[in-house]
């Protein structure tokens, strides 16, 4: 028979642990937010939330071989090299030869994909400003470190 209870001992002692209310869960549904958020900013631009990422890998580094932009980023090959070519289709990067080892290509800003570090900082932070509204300064480094550390201990 189903039980009709709104409350038993054993849902109660494992209430943090299911959806809607487990860290998991949460993480999740703000990184969903703030990537429909993020996404509709960046759609004028024709842009994605990943290539904001590969924009912010190479403004940090130009020149970086297509491995380590993975690395960075923690992306599979596939999905990496399917952003970058219709980043080189838009004009935002280049892709070239390494000079000493023939296998690796790297991967430069254009001039367009270099004008672009001027224009979405801003509208980055404005996201992330939207999603920290009435977060102290203090919370927010709390908060960023507690997820590099279980990013940390995950990794």
């Amino acid at each position: 028979m189903v039980s009709t209870s709104n409350h038993s001992p054993a849902l109660d002692s494992w209430q943090q642990n299911l959806a809607p209310y487990n860290l998991g869960y949460r993480i999740k549904l703000v990184s969903q937010l703030l990537g429909r958020k993020f996404t509709d900013r960046l759609e004028p631009f024709g842009l994605t939330p990943f290539h904001w990422l590969v924009l912010c890998c190479l403004w940090q580094e130009d020149g970086l071989p297509t491995s380590s932009i993975g690395d960075k980023l923690k992306q599979v090959g596939g999905t990496l090299t399917g952003v970058l070519d219709r980043m080189e289709e838009r004009g935002l990067v280049r892709r070239e030869r390494d000079i000493h080892d023939r296998r690796i290509w790297r991967i430069w800003l254009t001039d367009a994909g270099r004008e672009l570090e001027t224009v979405l900082p801003p509208i980055a932070a404005a996201v992330r400003d939207e999603a920290m509204d009435g977060i102290s300064f203090a919370d927010r480094e709390i908060f960023s470190q507690i997820l590099n550390r279980a990013i940390a201990n995950l990794s």
